[in-house]
Parts: structure tokens; C-alpha cells; sequence
């Protein structure tokens, strides 16, 4: 491309092997047969039975099937079914959640071009399907076109091209047909060579011919979606369940093996010890833990849904409560993408509103293509009412824009017969046909010494990432008679500088506001944006992002990953990035154990999308965004956002909740099953009644997904810490387990349990039931549960109705079929007793923690 750049058009044509009458039909048909059709790779759409299978082959659901099998394959074909149609249910509700996400982000694909207009042998301008371009086509781009291939300029008019998608440069972009020098090729990045326009980049404003100099993989587009088709990282959800699971493994390779052999030592009943193995590493597993996160996250993804934001990947709500730092792209997100007129100025820098008419007068009275600072002008706040130049003005001419002068001018009579010459354009070109410059309204001559003077303000308001126009008009004499008079070019000289007009992309107004709101809620938030650093820091100032450093995508490319992610953690605000610079910062906070969302829209933010932990984009993105990204809002506003923050630690509480209570429960009974099989004649519990005790727990967790969260909780981002996992675990366990061993000891000594297993095993069983049921009111929240936080009405009654349920069993029609029999009155009310002591226990114990290291 930086070859081709320094050519000329006629060069640059014969590199092609092309000319300005178009290939032949030949000729194309052989091009694409050796290059390929004008085609972007995407990310290949697998068949739904596919895509359900790879949300099956999970380690969480391989675990709970391989536990199924076993169950299946020593005839306990009831446990078996239960743990399948678990785990099958969970993937399922995966499966359409996110396939119906996935056909809503195909119907919100915004519109693109399908064809491009093209000269081929000579004959008449021709429109041809975008696949079919090939190198050397000569095609023609007008305002609104999206450029259909990487193109080198032949011939331009007036052409300006927004190449924010590609770059996030929130202007658009000066493009011509001048041959670059060697040094102005090698300076800067690829999109900064101002003769070429690449792929998926728009036209904003005038004509271009242009020759085709790459499609398809080719092109800096396709360079690009190549990098997104690479295998995605594991997110920190999907670390932390992997996590999860190898400590449940763990513990499981240890306990139950233990309690097998325990069981046939002591009872000398192998195939009985078995089976009472299986049943608890059934009940040690969390066979409900799939459909307790897919119904927490289904739920999140409604409740998303309702503020307009559409979730791709469920597991994203929840790296949205994990995420601890936002990367945002510039323009759209903190800026409103839309060019405005911020200030007009005189030479010293002070408001002038004769800048804004003159200015005014220019724009309103050329005829050429108004670009979008013209439109910016004319929409300038009641200039027209002001002025009224239909009223007080009449065009006499106009001098038109070219790139060689870099500025346009017109000629107006006002009321009173005066002719007036204004002029606008790029500032260097203006300031070179000045002798006069205006000081407080009065023309004063232009000295050498007023150079520095001059710039100094000009200077000002680019290190602002303000785009400046100068303005300047001349006093023409009166006609020489009543005829028409023609003007040219060489009457713009010896004009007087009025001043300068700049314009700005301006940030939102709610960027402010959701900063601050993002910051509450423990979210730094850092801008990756590929537009030039005066205009980044601009931004960041505006929005109340801190620090006087913008580095540079030269600057991290000349740092390790450890620097760089140091680096990362103290900035802001990054400028000048191509697509591998932005993923490779994401990459490397990551490794310094930060959770990481991307907000992005454009082509060049594809890679960072795809990297980080949750990727966001917009309706209106370009497909390639869409494609990358977990989450895409309806609407490009960060106080969604915070919303989806909030959500996500809803559902990551609600799931923790789950996990905290079922890994403590579940450890405390297999400490008890080991002593209880080492001490009893007989069983503690039947395989039957575990697997139906862990039924009918797990059916009261179902609940978890309505309850409420602590608002403290929500203040800080939350992810995986098995450390914290295995302290509850560790603590609260035990606890459990004592007054298990409570329990054994009321049944043996108070009731002579000892004689009547069945007895013995119902105790058991009521009491397992009620302490794992109950205990979720003291685990759901870290404050005292009922008095300072109360749970939501669907946990309360189905924890209240599975203790009743308790109750009754054993004294139901069921009960010899579930090997259970009646208790006394009494032994209940002793039940009820020890379970209280045991809440109480762990309410102090889990207040001990949080004290102690902080947990909740």
C-alpha cells in the first residue's frame, strides 16, 4: 500500500495493469478466478444441533453426565434420569436464549452497499455485485457510497471520507489524487496515506475515480475480521465455573472413594457401599448448578432486554457484574458522531462573531457539494435570522474548492453596493494570502514577527482537538459598469484574517454523568480510540477522565507485556491504536487479573471485542462488530451500562448464593456420611432418600433467581474467587457437620435410634433437609437475614413449603417406599431445635468471615 502511495495515477494504473477505460470481461473473469470473489471471512454460523452440543460438552455438564452414567450403569436408573434431564434442560434454555439473540442481531445488521458502480472495457458506468470486483476495476464513488475495496485515487473532487469505522477518527478525512513522497508514505499509520480509501470506509462528501488495488482477504478490512476468526479466550465466567468444578472434582476424588471403602469394611456389603457412593458424589455434585446460572442469566437477559439491550452470549450478564474496567471506543460512545461549529474566534483567541457570519455567508452561498463542516456551519444557531442573506446579500460568484488551493470563496454585493470576497480553508493556506489580519475589529498589517502570534492560537485549539478553518475577506472596488464582472483565483489576495471557526465531535451530554455512575460503581473507565491524541485528550478532558498522558500506539508497541500492562493500569487514555494494538492492551490488564469490557462499533474494533471479557456494540454497527461482540445495545449510551453492571452482580449474587450454600452443605454431609459409616452398623441414609433429600434441596434453590440483592453488594465488581468458595466451604461445612453429629447423638441416645435404622435415617433425613433448605437465608446475604435483608416472596414460600414437606414425608403414604417412618413429636421438636442452633451458628461464623477476609 506505502508503494503504491508514492506513485502516480498513471503509475499507479500500469502497477495494476489497468487503464482508465476498464478492464475487459476477460480480464475480470481471470482476476477473480486468481484472487477470489470481494469477500470478507466471517465467523462461520454452526447448525443448531452443533451449536447445542458444545453447550452440553461443558466441564460442569460432562461432570454431572459421567455421574449420571455411572448411576444409570448400577441400576439407578431414577438418579440417572434426574441428573440428565438437569443438565440437558440447563443447555437447552442456553440454546434458545442465545439463538434467539442471535436471529434479533442478524435483523439488526444495518444496511450496506451490495453492488458497486464500475467502467469495464470502456462501455458505459455499469453496477456489479461487490463479490464480483477485482483488482484493476475502475470504479467511481460519489457521497454516500461505502468503499467497495482498498482503492488508489485517480481523480477527486471535493472528496472527503469518514474512515471512523476503520480508524475512529471522528472527522472526516481530506482524500486525493497526489502522489505521496517517500517519507510522507512511511510516516504514520496505513489509513493515514491520504491518496488511498480502504474497504467499509464511507463517502461523506464529493466524487473520486478510483483503481481497485485489493478485495476481499486482502484488503486492511479483511486483515482484520482474519484475526477475529481465531479461537476466542476463556472469559473470566468461564475460568471461574472451570474453577469451580476442579475444586468440586477434587474433593470428590478424595471423600468418595473414602466413603466406599469405609462402607464395605465396616459392612462388608460392597455393592451396597457402592451404591451409597454413588449417591453421595451425587450429592456432592451441583447437578443443579447449570440450571441455577442458565435461569439467573435468562433472567438477566430479560431484564436487559426491557432497556433496549439485546444479549448474544448469557454469560456475558455476568462478566458484566465481574467487569472492573470498560475500554470504550471514542466516537459514538463518549461523543455525540456528529460534527458541530464549537467556537469562532479572532486572531487572539477571543469570541468574534463576525468569524461565524463571514463563515456563514461562505457556506450558504457556495454551490458545490457541502461537505459535513458546512453543514455544521449552516445549522449554527440563528446566524440566518441574524444575518438574512437572502436580504442583504446577493451572490455575484464563487471561486470552488480544489485541492491544490485548499480553500473556496465567494463573492457577495451587500445592500449598500459593496462587494465582498470571503474566503475560508485550510489555515496554512489562508494565512499565505493575508497582508491584513483583524485586531479588536480593525484591520492591521501582517508583520514577520505576527507569524508566532498567530499559531500560538491556532496551536491552542488543535492541542484542544479542535479541526480549524480560518476565515479572511477582502473589500473589492467597485464595478468598472453595469456588466457582468468574472473573478478567479488571483483575486484572493492581499485579504484581511477575520479569524478562525472550529469544530468538534462533542462528547454526549450523559458521558459525564455515566462516568461517574460507572465509578460508583467500582468501574474505571479507559478510552482505546485509533483517533489522534489532541482529540482523545479533548474528550477525556470534557468527560472527566483523568491524566495529562495519551500513549501512543507507537509507544506500547515498544513495551512488553508486563510494562504494558502497568502502563495500562495507570492511563486513561490511548490514541493513535490499530485492531491488534487495542486487543493486545485488553490482553495484557487481563493479566493483571482485571475483568474487561470493550464498548465498540467499528471495524477497527473487532479484535478488542472479541479479547475482552464481555464485548458491547451497537445496533447500528458495522456487521463485523456485531459478529464479535456478547452484548449489543439498541442504543450508544454508557448509562445502559451501568444498568448492565448492576444486572450482572444481581446474577453473579443470586449464583454465588447458590454455590457458597450448596459447596458448604454438600462437604458438611459428606464429613458426616465418613464418620456416620465408620461408626454405625447401618447406613446413616438410604442411596434413595439422598438422592431425593438433594431433589428436593436443589428444587428450593430454584427460587434463588428471583431474590433480592444487597444494595452494598452491588457497589463493587464481583467475580470467581475459589479461595473465598473453598473458606466457606472450609468453615461453614464443619459447622454443618457438628450439628449432624448433634443430631446422631439425640437419635442414638434420646430416642434409641441405635435399635431402628429407619428411625435413624428419617431423623436424618428431616434434619439434612431443613439445615441445607433454611441455611440459604443466612448465606444469601451478609448482613442478619429477615430484619436487615429479606428475601423475595418465591424463595421464602418454596423454602417454606419443602420444610413442611420435610415434615411430612416420613408420616405420608410414600414413606415405606422411601424406606422413611413417622417421628415422634418430640424428636421433631429436637430436630427444630438443633436446626436453629445451627443457623445461629452459622449466621456468627459468616459474620466472622466477612470481618475477617472481607467475604460476602
Amino acid at each position: 500500500m506505502r508503494g503504491i502511495a508514492v506513485l502516480t495515477p498513471e503509475a499507479a494504473l500500469q502497477r495494476q495493469n489497468a487503464s482508465l477505460l476498464g478492464l475487459s470481461a476477460d480480464e475480470a473473469a481471470d482476476r477473480l478466478r486468481n484472487c477470489g470473489p470481494n469477500i470478507i471471512a466471517s465467523e462461520a454460523r454452526h447448525g443448531g444441533w452443533r451449536r447445542f452440543m458444545q453447550l452440553l460438552a461443558s466441564p460442569l455438564s460432562l461432570m454431572l453426565l459421567v455421574l449420571a452414567s455411572v448411576n444409570f450403569a448400577i441400576g439407578e436408573a431414577w438418579g440417572a434420569l434426574m441428573i440428565s434431564v438437569m443438565v440437558i434442560l440447563s443447555s437447552l434454555l442456553s440454546f434458545v436464549q442465545e439463538h434467539r439473540s442471535d436471529r434479533a442481531a442478524q435483523r439488526l445488521r444495518s444496511m450496506v452497499a451490495t453492488t458497486a458502480t464500475v467502467l469495464r472495457a470502456g462501455r458505459e458506468k455499469s453496477e456489479i455485485p461487490l463479490s464480483a470486483l477485482v483488482p484493476g476495476d475502475i470504479v467511481f464513488l460519489s457521497a454516500g457510497d461505502i468503499a467497495p475495496a482498498d482503492v488508489r485515487i485517480l481523480s477527486a473532487r471535493n472528496l472527503f471520507i469518514s474512515q471512523a469505522a476503520l480508524t475512529g477518527e471522528s472527522l472526516p478525512v481530506e482524500k486525493t489524487p497526489t502522489a505521496l513522497a517517500g517519507a510522507d508514505a512511511d510516516a504514520g499509520a496505513f489509513a493515514d496515506l491520504s491518496n488511498l480509501a480502504f474497504m467499509g470506509t464511507n463517502v461523506v462528501s464529493g466524487t473520486a475515480t478510483a483503481v481497485v488495488i485489493a478485495t476481499g482477504k486482502r484488503t486492511a478490512f479483511g486483515h482484520i475480521a482474519a484475526d477475529l476468526l481465531k479461537k476466542r479466550e476463556l472469559t473470566s465466567f468461564d475460568l471461574g465455573i472451570n474453577r469451580y468444578i476442579r475444586l468440586i472434582m477434587r474433593v470428590m476424588l478424595v471423600m468418595v472413594p473414602l466413603v466406599f471403602l469405609v462402607n464395605g469394611a465396616t459392612k462388608g456389603d460392597w455393592l451396597e457401599a457402592l451404591l451409597f457412593a454413588v449417591a453421595v458424589a451425587v450429592g456432592l455434585a451441583p447437578e443443579m448448578l447449570p440450571m441455577i446460572i442458565t435461569i439467573n442469566l435468562a433472567k438477566g437477559a430479560l431484564a436487559m432486554s426491557e432497556k433496549k439491550v439485546i444479549v448474544k452470549r448469557l454469560n456475558a450478564i455476568q462478566n458484566f457484574g465481574a467487569m472492573d474496567i470498560l475500554c470504550t471506543d471514542k466516537t459514538g460512545t463518549l461523543t455525540q458522531d456528529k460534527i458541530i461549529l464549537e467556537k469562532h474566534v479572532d486572531i487572539n483567541g477571543a469570541d468574534s462573531q463576525k468569524v461565524v457570519e463571514y463563515a456563514y455567508l461562505n457556506s450558504y452561498f457556495q454551490t458545490g457539494l457541502k461537505n459535513l463542516l458546512d453543514v455544521a456551519i449552516l445549522a449554527y444557531a440563528d446566524v440566518h435570522e441574524k444575518i438574512e442573506p437572502d436580504r442583504h446579500f446577493r451572490k455575484l460568484d464563487e471561486l470552488p474548492f480544489d485541492f491544490e488551493r485548499r480553500r473556496m470563496s465567494v463573492i457577495v454585493q451587500q445592500a449598500d453596493g459593496a462587494r465582498l470576497l470571503i474566503c475560508k480553508g485550510a489555515v496554512e493556506e489562508i494565512l499565505s494570502i493575508c497582508t491584513h489580519a483583524e485586531h479588536d475589529g480593525v484591520p492591521a498589517p501582517l508583520a514577520p514577527r505576527h507569524g508566532a502570534a498567530l499559531n500560538e492560537t491556532v496551536d491552542d485549539l488543535n492541542e484542544d482537538g479542535f479541526r480549524v478553518i480560518a476565515v479572511a475577506y477582502r473589500q473589492l472596488p467597485p464595478a468598472d459598469g453595469p456588466g457582468e464582472q468574472t473573478f478567479s483565483t488571483a483575486d484572493e489576495s492581499a485579504l484581511t484574517l477575520v479569524g478562525y471557526i472550529a469544530f468538534l465531535d462533542p462528547p454526549k451530554d450523559s458521558a459525564v454523568e455515566a462516568i461517574k455512575a460507572l465509578h460508583h460503581y467500582g468501574v474505571t473507565v479507559k478510552v482505546l480510540s485509533g483517533d489522534n491524541g489532541a482529540v482523545v485528550h479533548n474528550v477525556c478532558r470534557h468527560v472527566g477522565l483523568s491524566g495529562e498522558r495519551v500513549v501512543l500506539g507507537d509507544d506500547i508497541d515498544a513495551l512488553d507485556d508486563k510494562a504494558l500492562g502497568e502502563l495500562a493500569e495507570q492511563t486513561s487514555m490511548f490514541a493513535k491504536l490499530n485492531p491488534r494494538q487495542k486487543a493486545r492492551v485488553i490482553r495484557c490488564l487481563q493479566q493483571r487479573r482485571h475483568v474487561v469490557g470493550y464498548l465498540g462499533d467499528g471495524i477497527n474494533d473487532g479484535a478488542a471485542l472479541k479479547s475482552a471479557d464481555v464485548g458491547i456494540s451497537v445496533d447500528s454497527a458495522v456487521d463485523i462488530a456485531k459478529e464479535s461482540a456478547d452484548i449489543i445495545l439498541m442504543r450508544k449510551s454508557l448509562m445502559v451500562l451501568k444498568e448492565g453492571v448492576i444486572e450482572g452482580r444481581k446474577v453473579f449474587g443470586n449464583i454465588a448464593k447458590y454455590i457458597k450454600m450448596s459447596s458448604s452443605s454438600n462437604f458438611g454431609n459428606m464429613l458426616s456420611v465418613l464418620g456416620a459409616s465408620a461408626i454405625l452398623p447401618f447406613l446413616p441414609m438410604a442411596p434413595v432418600q439422598i438422592l431425593l433429600n438433594n431433589l428436593l434441596y436443589d428444587f428450593s434453590q430454584t427460587a434463588i433467581a428471583t431474590d433480592h440483592v444487597d444494595k452494598d453488594y452491588l457497589k463493587q465488581p464481583r467475580r470467581w474467587e475459589i479461595v473465598d468458595i473453598g473458606r466457606f466451604m472450609l468453615v461453614l461445612g464443619p459447622v454443618s457437620s457438628l450439628f449432624d453429629y448433634v443430631t446422631f447423638a439425640t437419635l442414638w441416645y434420646a430416642f434409641g435410634a441405635g435399635e431402628h435404622p429407619l428411625l435413624f435415617q428419617s431423623g436424618w433425613f428431616v434434619e439434612s433437609l431443613l439445615s441445607q433448605t433454611l441455611v440459604v437465608h443466612v448465606i444469601r446475604t451478609g448482613k442478619i437475614p429477615f430484619i436487615q435483608s429479606k428475601p423475595s416472596l418465591p424463595l421464602l414460600v418454596t423454602t417454606a413449603a419443602i420444610c413442611l414437606l420435610a415434615f411430612w414425608l416420613p408420616a405420608s403414604p410414600m414413606a415405606p417406599a422411601l424406606g422413611l417412618s413417622a417421628l415422634p413429636f418430640s424428636l421433631n421438636a429436637a430436630i427444630l431445635a438443633i436446626v436453629a442452633c445451627y443457623l445461629l451458628a452459622t449466621q456468627l461464623l459468616k459474620s466472622w468471615l466477612i470481618l475477617r477476609f472481607g467475604l460476602k
